[in-house]
């Protein structure tokens, strides 16, 4: 197609999509590494036990994981980002290459203690964002029966977050029905869907994390990349 086909077309940033960009020389060998978020400090949180029994999925599958507690993590905005709650957070997120994030549902919607964390994890650091291109994995408990406002919200702000969210996702209903005295997750349907949606994430995770930066570069930012070149060049020959 010659260019004048194309008259709106920057071809100095236009980039055409290879097969070799998504196939890297060279291949990470380290466990992938998922950070687990949950959305409840009661005591016999449901959100946290399914975190957990994910947790032992995932390392059984060969990841290494962190699950961050919330427990004495101020508002957003409500301290400094040097509050070592709000650190440890920022830290754990620039850590993993993946990502969960289980809610419980309340009044129809995410919890807003994990809105808060992810409130808390900047979009930039830098020129680096913390969450781009990593994958991401979503889950729900329910009280009543089963619903999926949570996750739905949580796909919304995965794809804001810049995230590679895996299509599999888990909606637990009457979760205090699905949990042992010993806060293990009874065999079910759902435990089979939790099994099923930690498979996928690390399959998609060993996929895309050689080539993650390949995937989320856009044509519109080296577009504006370049003309923020091109004025540092003009101003500095005036």
């Amino acid at each position: 197609m010659s260019h004048s086909e194309l008259p709106n077309l920057d071809e100095q940033a236009f980039a055409k999509p290879s097969l070799e960009g998504l196939l890297p020389a060279h291949r990470t060998v380290h466990a992938p590494r998922i950070l687990l978020l949950y959305g409840s400090v009661r005591e016999r949180s449901y959100s946290r036990l399914q975190t957990e029994e994910a947790a032992r999925l995932l390392r059984r599958m060969g990841a290494e994981t962190r699950i961050f507690d919330p427990h004495g993590l101020p508002l957003p905005d409500g301290a400094p980002d040097e509050h070592p709650k709000v650190m440890e957070l920022r830290e754990l997120a620039q850590w993993a290459e993946g990502m969960v994030w289980t809610s419980p549902e309340r009044h129809g919607a995410m919890s807003g203690i994990l809105k808060a964390q992810i409130d808390w994890i900047p979009l930039s650091v830098g020129a680096v964002r913390p969450t781009q291109g990593k994958t991401l994995a979503l889950m729900q408990v329910s009280g009543g029966s089963q619903s999926f406002n949570a996750v739905n919200q949580m796909r919304v702000l995965g794809r804001w977050m810049r995230m590679l969210t895996i299509p599999n996702q888990s909606s637990v209903a009457k979760a205090f029905a699905e949990f042992d005295e010993a806060g293990r997750m009874k065999p079910s349907s759902y435990y089979d869907r939790v099994v099923d949606v930690m498979e996928e994430l690390v399959k998609f995770t060993l996929l895309t994390r050689d080539c993650a930066d390949y995937l989320v570069d856009r044509y519109s930012e080296r577009r504006e990349s370049a003309e923020a070149l091109s004025k540092r060049v003009n101003q500095r020959s005036i």
